[in-house]
């Protein structure tokens, strides 16, 4: 997808003098170094010492290290998913070849690359995913664990290969510092758990190529950070991955001035990302968790190294914590709000390692769990990992009950009896001018039972090139809640820009009553009320204002099978083997259809996760307000 001249007018409106000035500065700065390139200096006595603990991985679960070999193996023999596709070239893989569309992304000045444009580059998320070396940080575990050297050597030949096909500032993986910040994490845990094979020193800090890779990547991100409307979660990746690099890697006479900048913008991004509730601002869930995973990994650089970090970055993690154990549901699964891209800070588990679980795991390792969070049964290796270098922090002035309303986020999670989970949307649009990886979802709900999604948020699927399914995906239509006039209740001027953005003001939340309203469709007003009496949900559309065509949508999860009956609808799915079931009961004034599987338009679709669809149930009512209307819908479990 190429951006044409209008994009670029609304994304420059949403932009600052300040940040305006300072895209300035990056333009002229690339300017020059397509002809004067930053040179390394030399090296000539750099040392690794930010090693594990001896025997940290001795008290590694036996079946989180099972995982891990078995991932690891799978990855020996070349194959890998990335987003829905199937790879089996990673023996000797193409770092510019992106396998969806089988493009190959072109050679040449990094900031001449048009990474955003498909048709030229290829799905940029593919090319980019591999060269997050993540992939490289679970063999390097497999070597820790095992003592294999193939592991190790893999890791070698694959790390020696990069660097020669991706000199500094040439290609695609020179143009977004997220990408690079993250790289840069996975070294330094690649370096580290790769410290007891023989070669692991002739690879990076004997190695001039290494040496010059580690330092031209943080020259970049000192040179080209994330600003303003777009210092959201890549700007804490950016800060990390360059913090991390200078704890560990502490090779350059520029070390000590990025480590020290690199962790006062770390500190200042966590505070600005996350809401004093502990909830991250972008308010996607996905991205709470990758804004965890890098302050904890930062966090383990600074304690490793010895380094004094400010005491805000702790609390913000530790409250970050709280926030995901408060709403996470029965199965530890958090709401499905927002973007989601499968993004990980730090990766060093095998498939099938529940995420969410992990986290919870380190919480309780580093910060201590509290009386009221939601058992975790399921092991890790990063765990015991993150935990060897981390130092224990401990507060009295935790919640101590479990959190159900997030005021600053405007998120209340309402919970009843045999494992219903019910999230209720009242927050801001998103976060900063952008709301980049927000939708159009104010008022939606998210039901679950025992984890299961019974209406369900139906994902992000897609961020470029496949411009209609992103409008669908983040669209008021693609989630549940209610539509005036065929139009989103914010306005988009792009895939990650918004140029309106409803505001939503809650009016009631309780333990069991959520209310709120939005101005998204002036002059009209959408009220919902939500109320949850044991195993029966209430939830009460308003809309005042003049009359207009109403759609009310209600998409249902991927295993729940409906039948559609006038305005009844009979749910039925399994959990673990056993049947369940309830009754939806819609507004009769509407006239209710199921839609399932539909392309054009895109109508019926979950994502579990990115680049992945399935069909599921919509369930869409149509009709027309009348000065006033109000539509009520029960949801009634059974058994």
């Amino acid at each position: 997808m190429t951006l044409g001249a209008g994009w670029y007018l609304r994304r420059l409106s949403r932009m600052g003098p300040r940040e305006i000035g300072g895209r300035a500065v990056d333009t002229a700065r690339r300017r020059r170094w397509r002809s004067a390139r930053p040179v390394c200096p030399d090296v000539p006595d750099a040392r690794f010492t930010a090693t594990l603990p001896p025997g940290v991985l001795a008290g590694a679960a036996p079946d989180a290290v099972k995982r891990l070999v078995a991932q690891a193996d799978r990855l020996m023999a070349g194959h890998a998913e990335y987003f829905g596709v199937v790879r089996d070239d990673l023996a000797d893989p193409d770092w510019w070849f992106d396998p969806k569309t089988g493009r190959r992304a072109p050679w040449g000045y990094a900031f001449d690359v048009p990474y955003r444009d498909e048709d030229t580059v290829g799905d940029v998320k593919q090319i980019w995913e591999l060269s997050r070396h993540q992939y490289l940080t679970v063999l390097a575990a497999a070597y820790a664990v095992t003592g294999d050297e193939r592991y190790a050597e893999r890791v070698a030949a694959h790390l020696r290969s990069w660097w020669s096909a991706n000199a500094p500032l040439r290609g695609v993986h020179w143009t977004s510092g997220i990408e690079l910040g993250i790289r840069l994490l996975s070294w330094v845990w690649v370096r580290r758990l790769l410290d007891g094979w023989p070669g692991a020193g002739a690879l990076f800090e004997e190695n001039p190529v290494a040496v010059r890779q580690i330092w031209h990547h943080q020259r970049w991100l000192a040179a080209f950070p994330s600003r303003g409307s777009s210092a959201n979660n890549h700007v804490v990746a950016e800060a990390a991955g360059q913090f991390a690099a200078s704890c560990a890697f502490d090779w350059f006479p520029t070390s000590a001035r990025w480590r020290a900048d690199s962790l006062r913008s770390l500190d200042r991004h966590l505070r600005a990302n996350t809401f004093l509730s502990g909830l991250n601002r972008e308010l996607a869930s996905e991205y709470h968790g990758l804004v965890l995973e890098l302050g904890l990994a930062a966090l383990a650089e600074a304690d490793a190294a010895g380094v004094q970090v400010p005491a805000s970055v702790r609390l913000v993690l530790l409250r970050m914590t709280d926030a995901l154990a408060a709403v996470v549901d029965t199965s530890l699964r958090p709401p499905r709000q927002g973007d989601s891209d499968d993004g990980y800070g730090l990766v060093v588990d095998g498939a099938g390692t529940d995420r969410w679980a992990s986290l919870l795991a380190t919480g309780d390792a580093v910060f201590g769990r509290l009386d009221w969070w939601p058992e975790v049964t399921a092991t890790d290796v990063r765990t015991p990992l993150l935990a060897a270098l981390v130092r224990p922090y401990r507060r009295d002035d935790r919640p101590v009950e479990r959190p159900a309303h997030f005021a600053d986020a405007g998120l209340t999670v309402l919970r009843g009896p045999g494992g219903i989970w019910c999230r209720c949307d009242g927050g801001p649009h998103g976060f900063l001018s952008i709301a980049a990886h927000a939708h159009a979802d104010a008022l939606s709900v998210e039901v679950r039972r025992e984890g299961v999604d019974v209406l369900a948020d139906p994902g992000t699927y897609c961020y470029h090139g496949q411009p209609a399914w992103r409008r669908y995906f983040r669209s008021t239509l693609g989630h549940n809640t209610l539509e005036l006039d065929g139009a989103d209740q914010s306005v988009s001027g792009g895939p990650f820009l918004w140029t309106r953005h409803a505001r939503t003001r809650v009016l009631e939340a309780g333990p069991d009553r959520w209310s709120a309203e939005h101005d998204g469709y002036q002059p009209s007003v959408h009220q919902r009320q939500v109320q949850l009496d044991g195993g029966e949900l209430r939830i009460v559309d308003t809309v005042r204002g003049p009359g207009r065509a109403v759609r009310l949508v209600f998409h249902l999860g991927p295993e729940v099978v409906a039948e559609l009956d006038g305005g009844r609808a009979r749910l039925s799915w399994s959990r673990d083997g056993e049947d369940r079931s309830a009754v939806l009961e819609l507004p009769a004034a509407l006239s209710w259809r199921a839609h399932r599987g539909e392309s054009d338009p895109p109508l019926g679709w979950y994502s579990p996760g990115f680049g992945r669809k399935e069909p599921a149930t919509t369930l869409v009512g149509t009709g027309f307000t009348g000065g006033a209307g109000e539509f009520t819908t029960v949801l009634r479990f059974h058994g």
